[in-house]
């Protein structure tokens, strides 16, 4: 039903010019040929796929195993669809300009004929993805970078990045918005990468009990609450407080709640967890203390199991497998062009042109 997440090691560094604009002509080429054969929601599917996101990131020439196969590979396509009136476009990035997402989706979504209605849809899906991957989905990778990728019909698919610095590790988070029953239920799976011992997981189905108590203890009052958290006289760390023969520190309970926050949210009085999480304010800390009461007080625990569950074409830009080859990148974009361009003289012609496509594909492949 979703999509997931792929964990990739830190590497520092800038993609030189002449790679990042080859990767830019490269990817469109790529974009037009799935959007020109099967339409926007299929480019959305498959860039919401890791595993094809991973081989994308390789074809248009980064490393299969660096960090910046996704802020790179993201920013180049960015840019291609900016060049090419597809029906499809990218906002937000790495940083800053991630923070810029709300504006760059009014924009786009004025630039592909979107209303108010559908514009103000993609800005609540932007900033719901960003509060589960950092709230709800409690993993040790901080959020840097998102990116959200919007069609005509205002379908849309979201790339986000976490960051481990301790441990070196970046891990990435994909959504595709048409099949996301509620942004609180798992909106994560076919996941690849390298665990963590254990990370909480408020969107699991296993977590559907304490996300209700999290709501009940709102809803309740905050005195009600305090009361609760008050009973508590210490927090276990994040990653180990069900395991206490193990347990090596203790924590108190997270200094940081927001209760401006909590409160807000008891005069709300939320319908559900989606609409509780939604409110500004309630963030990782609040979030953990209402799973911890959650389950020690009342004996429902959340999900701990970490949620996490690749191909060379022209080489990579750290020289890994082999340095890029400039010829052959060139080369493979021009005849994905040219083909592209023999498809545009109609419907059956196009057909046929793709058709040549994958054939010549194919006996590359074999050679």
């Amino acid at each position: 039903m979703h999509t997931g997440i792929a964990n990739l090691p830190l590497h520092g560094g800038t993609t030189p010019r002449w790679l990042f604009q080859r990767m830019v002509r490269m990817s469109g080429a790529i974009a037009e040929a799935i959007v020109e054969e099967y339409g926007t929601k299929e480019m959305l599917r498959r860039i919401s796929d890791p595993y094809w996101f991973q081989s994308f990131s390789c074809a248009i020439g980064f490393d299969w195993h660096s960090s910046g196969a996704t802020t790179v590979g993201m920013g180049a396509l960015k840019e291609a669809l900016k060049e090419r009136s597809l029906g499809i476009m990218v906002a937000g990035g790495k940083g800053r300009t991630s923070r810029n997402t709300p504006y760059e989706l009014r924009t786009i979504g004025r630039a592909l004929d979107l209303d108010d209605i559908q514009i103000d849809f993609l800005i609540k899906a932007s900033r719901m993805t960003a509060k589960v991957d950092s709230a709800l989905v409690q993993d040790n990778h901080q959020i840097y970078h998102h990116t959200m990728i919007v069609d005509k019909n205002g379908h849309w698919a979201a790339i986000q990045q976490g960051i481990w610095e301790e441990k070196g590790y970046a891990r990435r988070y994909h959504w595709l918005g048409k099949r996301i029953r509620k942004f609180t239920e798992e909106p994560h799976s076919k996941i690849e990468g390298i665990r963590v011992k254990s990370a909480l997981d408020m969107t699991a189905d296993e977590s559907e009990k304490a996300r209700e108590i999290s709501v009940g203890l709102v809803n309740d009052g905050i005195e009600h609450l305090r009361n609760d958290m008050s009973a508590i006289s210490f927090q276990r760390t994040l990653f180990n407080f069900k395991e206490p023969v193990r347990m090596t520190e203790v924590l108190n309970m997270p200094k940081r709640i927001d209760w401006r926050a909590l409160r807000m949210a008891y005069e709300f009085q939320p319908k559900d967890y989606e609409e509780l999480v939604g409110v500004r304010g309630i963030g990782p800390a609040t979030v953990r203390a209402l799973a911890l009461v959650s389950e020690l007080i009342y004996g429902e625990s959340p999900s701990w199991k970490d949620p996490v569950r690749y191909s060379f074409a022209v080489g990579g830009k750290d020289g890994v497998p082999h340095p890029v080859n400039r010829k052959a990148m060139d080369e493979a974009t021009d005849f994905m062009e040219t083909a592209l361009n023999m498809a545009k003289i109609g419907k059956k012609e196009k057909i046929k042109a793709f058709m040549r496509l994958r054939g010549l594909t194919r006996q590359t492949s074999r050679t």
